[in-house]
């Protein structure tokens, strides 16, 4: 089959490499009908993360069971399926308190599972998936084109913009900032709308951006950044700042705003990828009685709460793919991603 690697710094390419086979029992091969590249894919590819030359990539993909295990249950040869970002059980303590990130079997796409067998990297044309029965989700029925993208975000983007506002205290009648532009956050703005947030402000410098933000739900738009950016963030809410602020970038620069925007007493929910030497300004968290709650989203947990609204339509988180490509264009993917060229690019086998 064909799968994306990686080999150094700029360097992706699609090349062959072994099809998956089945060989514990609990185990499955999902052929890929959409899959993406990620921002945090972007790491590696601008060299912050030194890549291990060779290395399959991609951890985002919906796509039809071809064939299953003996011992598994729960999903069957043909059934459309979503998996999360990550391979778990979903039986273990840690899945059964809602951090299914930190599985006791947890294993990442591109790499040795529990078992020491492989997972695939999700930017390829099949996946070998260890945890069938945990980490697959079936869809309905047979999902028109159009509902594709959509159901592709609930493998991590809008699942972990959820898991920001979950974290941030977000609710009903709730004010909210979310810093970020990138799917993630534009994800946050949609998923703070879904939960009833009154008031949401997108930090965003990019009028497309700001425009699909406006249309998830953002009632106001920042654009300038630092102290600046702080200001007029908290002018929305008297000078005082929102409830909740949502940090969606991973940076030092990023989480210093998101805290010094937030109201005293508030909560920063955190879901942006830490980039290389971020810090948290636990002095000010701590002056300002400011909660910090979040990490890498257990998206596995919340793909059925958010699935009947993506399903029926309620609500589109798959209108940031603005820009569709083959697989066989996945270089040109990441670099549409990285030069900002694109929100996110959905890859098509």
């Amino acid at each position: 089959m064909r799968a994306t690697t990686i080999h150094a710094a700029g360097d992706i390419r699609l090349e062959e490499v072994p099809d998956p086979v089945l060989s514990t029992g609990r185990d499955a091969i999902v052929r890929v009908v959409a899959a993406c590249v990620c921002g945090s894919d972007l790491w590696s590819y601008r060299g912050v993360r030194a890549p291990k030359a060779g290395s399959r990539t991609g951890h985002e993909f919906v796509g039809v069971v071809e064939a299953i295990g003996d011992d598994v249950e729960r999903v069957s040869v043909g059934d459309f399926v979503i998996a999360p970002f990550y391979d778990c059980d979903m039986t273990c303590v840690n899945c059964a308190n809602g951090v299914s990130t930190s599985c006791l079997e947890l294993s990442w796409w591109g790499s040795r599972d529990h078992f020491g067998g492989f997972a695939d990297g999700g930017q390829g044309e099949f996946v070998r998936v260890p945890h069938a029965d945990g980490t697959l989700v079936k869809t309905p029925g047979y999902p028109s084109e159009a509902l594709i993208p959509h159901l592709l975000t609930l493998s991590d983007v809008f699942g972990t913009g959820h898991h920001a506002a979950l974290s941030g205290g977000v609710g009903p009648g709730t004010s909210v900032v979310v810093i970020g532009d990138g799917a993630v956050g534009l994800c946050a703005v949609l998923a703070s709308k879904r939960l009833g947030a009154e008031r949401i402000v997108l930090m965003s410098r990019h009028e497309s951006r700001q425009a699909l933000g406006r249309e998830f739900g953002a009632t106001d738009v920042v654009a300038e950044r630092g102290e600046a950016g702080v200001d007029a963030a908290k002018a929305f809410f008297d000078g005082i700042g929102p409830d909740a602020v949502l940090e969606c970038v991973g940076t030092s620069a990023s989480m210093e705003q998101a805290v010094a925007t937030v109201r005293p007493g508030g909560t920063v929910g955190f879901v942006g990828v830490p980039a290389e030497g971020n810090s948290v300004p636990v002095q000010s968290l701590f002056g300002a009685n400011v909660a910090l709650r979040g990490g890498v989203a257990p998206v596995r947990n919340y793909i059925e709460e958010l699935l009947p609204d993506v399903w029926g339509g309620v609500v589109q988180p798959g209108r940031v793919f603005d820009l569709t490509l083959p697989l066989a264009d996945v270089a040109e993917a990441y670099a549409a991603m990285d030069e900002r060229r694109a929100i996110k690019v959905l890859l098509q086998p």
